[in-house]
């Protein structure tokens, strides 16, 4: 089981009046971001472990599904699919290299 993610305290986007109050707010989820992707990261650490050959590293069917899921998600989270989809294929392709490398380490 993963720990919780803490999110510093912010001023809600809606109630922000200065650019310091947006900058602070973008600065905690960013600091937030930055743990849910070291764990979405030790995934592909996990992965890489499990999967018995370097060929199931890239999965075209499963890259479609997450997509599909990230962007079902996003319009109720109220997330443009615009923002979400490019940067969600971003990701995964960073992670895949990344569990190739993993990979490749746990096989050398």
């Amino acid at each position: 089981m993963s720990d919780s993610v803490t999110i510093d305290p912010r001023t809600a986007p809606e109630a922000c009046a200065t650019m310091a109050e947006v900058r602070q707010g973008v600065d905690a989820l960013d600091r937030a971001l930055v743990q849910l992707l070291a764990e979405r990261q030790r995934y592909m650490d996990a992965a890489a472990r499990i999967k018995p050959d370097r060929s199931v590293v890239h999965d075209d069917a499963r890259i479609e599904d997450v997509v599909s899921k990230v962007l079902a998600a996003a319009g109720p989270a109220g997330l443009s699919p615009a923002i979400a989809e490019p940067v969600w294929r971003t990701l995964i392709d960073r992670c895949i290299a990344y569990e190739f490398e993993a990979w490749d380490r746990r096989r050398a």
